[in-house]
């Protein structure tokens, strides 16, 4: 499912996905915009196929790219999706969305690219370095919490050795070692991705909404008239 999602999308099988580039090529109309702690984002596609997704900007880019890719589940793999919401929480979600948190695990975080990433001695010991996770989470541009699961699901770590690697306070430990934390915070507040302004400009070269009704859709982007 996802080795031929990534080769749909001309992407190849191990190596880090540009998730805004990805937007724009599966001309998937997205939103960042500041919303609630707990509502990650959500998605619809309509009957033409059209697709829109909706991030929260507040949450950290790691953890957008995560909401990012499991969205993708819903507009590119589910047969049938509905509009939802994605939301924190430490309850049981139900078999989609479970699906759609492993296939965005996966895609972001290839098991072949990983292991490229580890030594021989990590991988023999389930015992994952600290620089090596840092070196992982910023090559995938994932967040700790994403990563950690991954791991342990690949059976790249043991439990104890998860647990001790939670602990570790994230933003510092990347200062640290020389990383920059723009991954464990929030950004790309009120951008947009796609087509949008395109497809007003075009119903306004066409004739068909007027310049004023062309304004208000470009000020939906921040456009100012004056520039």
């Amino acid at each position: 499912m996802v080795v031929k999602f990534r080769q749909d999308a001309g992407l190849g099988g191990n190596e880090a996905i540009n998730i805004k580039s990805l937007l724009l090529k599966l001309k998937v109309v997205s939103i960042f915009r500041p919303l609630s702690d707990d509502f990650c984002g959500m998605s619809l596609r309509d009957l033409s196929s059209h697709r829109f997704m909706l991030i929260n900007s507040n949450q950290s880019k790691g953890r957008q790219h995560f909401t990012i890719a499991h969205e993708l589940f819903h507009l590119f793999i589910e047969e049938n999706p509905r509009p939802h919401k994605c939301m924190l929480g430490n309850g049981i979600k139900n078999p989609v969305e479970q699906q759609a948190d492993m296939f965005a695990s996966i895609l972001l975080m290839p098991e072949d690219g990983i292991l490229q990433l580890l030594s021989k001695n990590e991988i023999e010991k389930g015992e994952v370095s600290l620089a090596s996770v840092l070196r992982i989470e910023h090559y995938y541009s994932v967040s700790r919490q994403a990563l950690l699961n991954r791991l342990s699901d690949l059976s790249f770590i043991n439990k104890t050795s998860k647990e001790l690697l939670l602990k570790i306070q994230v933003a510092q430990s990347a200062r640290e070692y020389g990383y920059d934390t723009s991954l464990y915070k929030p950004g790309n507040n009120n951008l947009i991705i796609g087509d949008f302004g395109e497809k007003a400009r075009i119903l306004f070269d066409a004739g068909k909404i007027s310049e004023g009704h062309y304004i208000e859709l470009l000020n939906k982007l921040d456009y100012d008239g004056n520039e």
